[in-house]
């Protein structure tokens, strides 16, 4: 399965267009939405073509391949305007041996078990670490990004995470086959009576773009 990933869309028509395209050129099988679809809210400027109908119309086109979570600034309103189902707060695919979770991610995080992957949105910041055992990643905002993030998406397939721009540039990923494999291996004898290391803590990682 192939998964075109987007969060924050925030009723720019034009971003919708773009992305639509992208979705369509990436040939995926599913598009999941993580949440603020239509309303731009109160803290964002407004985006570029900022018309939610228009943003119906165009995903009324693909209605048959979104999946979708609420997010913080979808109203009920939106909700019934929108020719999909909208789950409330958390989802969840299984595929390729891997759990991958999905919220829009401004309420806490859920129980997640070593391996699994959360996606979330709501930052409108690209984000791709590890906590606590388990891959979290953010595709950012298509419309509005903030901190140098880019306008783009995240294609999940063959057990790999590809971050990209609206545009198809590759400029981060992560290959989830070959950590779950890493972890899973037996030490050797001499790595067993070696002194036990700590690693220091992992922290967050937030993927910054230099501007030209």
């Amino acid at each position: 399965m192939k998964l075109f990933i987007v969060s924050d869309l925030h009723g720019s028509a034009e971003y919708c267009r773009q992305m639509i395209d992208a979705f369509v050129n990436e040939d995926a099988d599913k598009l999941l939405i993580l949440g603020d679809v239509l309303y731009h809210g109160p803290r964002n400027e407004l985006p570029e073509v900022y018309s939610p109908k228009a943003v119906v119309a165009m995903l009324d086109t693909v209605k048959e391949k979104i999946i979708c979570v609420s997010g913080n600034c979808d109203a009920e309103i939106d909700k019934d305007l929108l020719p999909f189902p909208v789950l409330s707060d958390l989802g969840a695919i299984f595929v390729d041996g891997i759990n991958i979770y999905f919220a829009h991610g401004h309420k806490p995080e859920p129980i997640l078990s070593k391996g699994d992957v959360y996606l979330t949105g709501h930052t409108h910041v690209q984000l791709n670490t590890i906590e606590n055992g388990h891959y979290h990643l953010n595709p950012g905002s298509v419309s509005i990004p903030k901190e140098n993030s880019k306008q783009g998406y995240i294609v999940y397939e063959d057990k790999k995470f590809t971050f990209k721009d609206l545009n198809g540039e590759v400029f981060d990923e992560v290959e989830i086959k070959e950590i779950a494999e890493e972890a899973e291996e037996e030490p050797t004898k001499e790595e067993a009576k070696a002194p036990v290391v700590k690693r220091p803590q992992m922290v967050r990682r937030k993927i910054m773009v230099r501007r030209k």
